[in-house]
């Protein structure tokens, strides 16, 4: 679900590069395990002089479980950076159906190639959770972006790893990762998919869930 893509974006402008905005529309045929249904999601980031705002929302179109959508899932990202360092702060909120809401603080620590053809990062979070057995946790975030043949081909995704205490785990930890690939046929239109691996995120034990999908850029 929590697609971070467009974060690497924000690590750009951090960097220093040309300040730009973008938006995107992802429609993704998800063809998981019990699934079979469409999943949209929008992103937005905005950089301006003390940072760059991010969010992104999911929604499963599901018709199978009487609803037009069935299961919406947000984050919303602020970082803050006034010094020429790879370290930068950031504040997020995190939260959606079935899933307790979040806080998290921390900071990221960003590596990208000389031409920006190559960004990871790296995010340390305190991560505060509503309705959790114990309150506070923690979260450990990657996310990258690889840029291939004269960017016609996009590698992207996330990891994620956090604790969060639920009584129907076996286990007190959760991980979700979401590697993309997208052909860009130009500026606006991509096509491609992801694979979601998750283990305790929603339901008990490990799923891979692929997906088909179809991007533009505004």
């Amino acid at each position: 679900m929590m697609k971070k893509i467009a974060v690497v974006l924000m690590l750009a402008m951090g960097l220093g590069t040309s300040m730009v905005s973008a938006q995107n529309l992802q429609v993704h045929y998800d063809m998981g395990e019990d699934r079979g249904y469409v999943t949209t999601t929008i992103e937005m980031f905005k950089p301006d002089q003390w940072g760059s705002t991010f969010f992104f929302v999911d929604m499963d179109h599901d018709t199978d479980a009487g609803n037009s959508v069935s299961f919406s899932y947000m984050e919303i990202a602020r970082a803050l950076k006034f010094w020429d360092s790879p370290f930068a702060l950031q504040a997020e909120y995190n939260g959606g159906t079935y899933v307790n809401n979040a806080w998290l603080a921390g900071a990221q620590y960003t590596w990208n190639s000389a031409d920006f053809s190559k960004i990871f990062t790296l995010q340390g979070l305190y991560k505060y959770i509503d309705d959790d057995v114990n309150n506070a946790s923690f979260q450990l975030t990657g996310v990258w972006t690889i840029q291939l043949f004269n960017n016609a081909v996009t590698f992207s995704g996330f990891a994620d790893f956090w604790k969060e205490e639920k009584s129907w785990l076996g286990t007190d930890f959760v991980f979700l990762s979401e590697p993309q690939l997208w052909y860009n046929f130009g500026e606006h239109f991509s096509a491609g998919g992801e694979v979601e691996l998750a283990n305790n995120f929603i339901v008990e034990g490990f799923r891979v869930s692929p997906t088909l999908a179809v991007k533009w850029t505004f």
